[in-house]
């Protein structure tokens, strides 16, 4: 039971009821597809729903292996807002089928199911890619999807290399081809791939501008996924390199969407390199959280340059013979992960669009607190470190402004540095990164922000075991009003 997680955290039990009384929706509105016969049994329930939440925390697509993070993020430094976009005004094939996302919206029968398959397909950023803004929403609904598409033929193991490689370089020439699909995958998410002509029929209906974009970037991946489909990470700049065009891209894309979208200044869209940083900060945290999944099934993305310095061989980090190795190797990657973070805040600083920043922001934030429980944490190598869904939401509600994501990283990163042992390897490297993470989250930040952050924060010392038993009676009452309330809102 969620909140029973959360009883030491009298604060996250708040935002849990909070949210469960519809906070979720000032982030995630809700979207319905029930005026969509054709997606009957596509889409289960019609609003962004607790559920999704909850596929959100995993905090990484699903898919074979850590693939395209498809997750940028961005601040707003002093939510500086521009008026929300209009709906777009092209026109659809099927002009009288509507769905509801903030307000009414026509659309075509091809992109209600383009969107059906963007909840079927993503465990990570359906919801907050439903909240952007006007048309930008669906450029990224595309754009997502065309690089799912991509994506699941790089994890179809079923190809060969010599099949699979020209898929892959030639597969930005799909787009502009009416009737292309492939029907010989036997990954999971296939259908995106067999239904194709669907996802590149709304790509060819977006703006010039947008097609650009994604075009470009699908082409620069598919080319890095051939680079790399059998050549392993050895050294920590191809650690860089791979992490680059699987999810840097991802952020390079999102951010010339942004642009292009003119919801977001143009620097946003050149400068690559804080772009990247957000696609690598995210990437490397599932990286080293997934360690023992990965080996399970038979996968290794820990760059040799950082695991032989402790081991011979990666897989023996989950002999807990080797623990204090494995502990070494873990801290050393997280210690190079968090190097990015600088460029996270740096990025999200400069965002003025709230749509764009909560998109941006709330995926890093989930990182940040990842990483600080994954590190020097042995159940790193025996299972998978998650954080509390009730710590999930209450970064979610909270990460909606420069300062107050200041303010989490700052938490975060302190928690970390009360965490380095003394006798870790890497513990001045380590101090090195937290310090200029510090100075970071410091500079410009308002004198205010942590009584804004902690406005809702009770010491455990006020919550009583009767209180607790009494708020986990309370969260069964509100599940099923909560339940209620969805089916009579429909």
């Amino acid at each position: 039971m969620d909140i029973l997680k959360s009883l030491g955290h009298p604060e996250e039990i708040y935002n849990l009821f909070k949210y469960k009384l519809g906070g979720c929706r000032a982030v995630m509105p809700k979207l319905d597809y029930s005026s969509c016969p054709r997606m009957a049994g596509v889409v289960g329930k019609s609003s962004v729903s607790f559920s999704v939440l909850k596929r959100y925390m995993s905090l990484r697509s699903s898919g074979a292996s850590p693939r395209p993070v498809l997750a940028l993020r961005g601040a707003a430094s002093s939510l500086m807002r521009i008026p929300r976009a209009p709906p777009p005004t092209r026109a659809h094939p099927h002009p009288g089928l509507t769905v509801c996302f903030s307000g009414q919206e026509s659309m075509s029968d091809s992109l209600r199911t383009c969107y059906a398959y963007l909840n079927q397909t993503s465990r990570s950023f359906a919801a907050v890619i439903q909240a952007l803004d006007g048309e930008l929403r669906h450029a990224v609904c595309i754009f997502y999807l065309v690089l799912r598409a991509l994506d699941t033929l790089e994890d179809d193991m079923s190809l060969s290399a010599e099949r699979k490689i020209p898929l892959l370089t030639h597969f930005h020439t799909c787009l502009y081809q009416p009737e292309w699909s492939f029907r010989e995958s036997r990954e999971k998410h296939r259908r995106v791939l067999e239904d194709f002509p669907t996802i590149s029929v709304e790509f060819r209906s977006l703006g010039q501008q947008y097609r650009e974009v994604i075009s470009d970037v699908c082409r620069r991946m598919g080319e890095g996924m051939a680079e790399f489909l059998e050549k392993k990470i050895n050294s920590m700049k191809e650690w860089d390199k791979y992490c680059h065009y699987v999810a840097g891209l991802v952020g390079v894309g999102l951010s010339r969407l942004f642009s292009a979208s003119h919801l977001e200044d143009p620097e946003i869209g050149s400068d690559e390199e804080l772009a990247n940083s957000m696609g690598l900060f995210l990437q490397k945290t599932n990286i080293i959280r997934d360690y023992l999944e990965d080996q399970q099934e038979g996968r290794a993305f820990w760059p040799q340059e950082a695991w032989s310095q402790f081991s011979s061989r990666l897989e023996d980090f989950s002999d807990p013979l080797h623990l204090s190795s494995a502990l070494s190797c873990l801290n050393l990657l997280v210690t190079d992960a968090l190097r990015h973070l600088p460029d996270v805040i740096k990025y999200l600083s400069r965002l003025r669009n709230q749509s764009v920043f909560n998109f941006c922001a709330i995926p890093q934030v989930m990182a940040i607190a990842t990483l600080s429980a994954c590190y020097n944490n042995p159940q790193v190598f025996e299972g998978v470190v998650k954080i509390r869904k009730g710590q999930a939401v209450t970064l979610m509600m909270q990460a909606t402004n420069i300062s107050n994501v200041q303010s989490i990283v700052s938490q975060y990163t302190q928690q970390i540095q009360q965490k380095v042992p003394a006798s870790d390897p890497s513990r001045e490297q380590t101090l090195c990164v937290l310090n200029a993470i510090q100075e970071k989250t410091t500079c410009d930040l308002p004198s205010q922000t942590h009584s804004q952050t902690h406005a809702h924060s009770f010491s455990p010392l006020c919550v009583s075991a009767a209180g607790m038993l009494l708020a986990a009676l309370s969260w069964q009452l509100l599940n099923t009003a909560s339940d209620t309330h969805t089916e009579s809102g429909r």
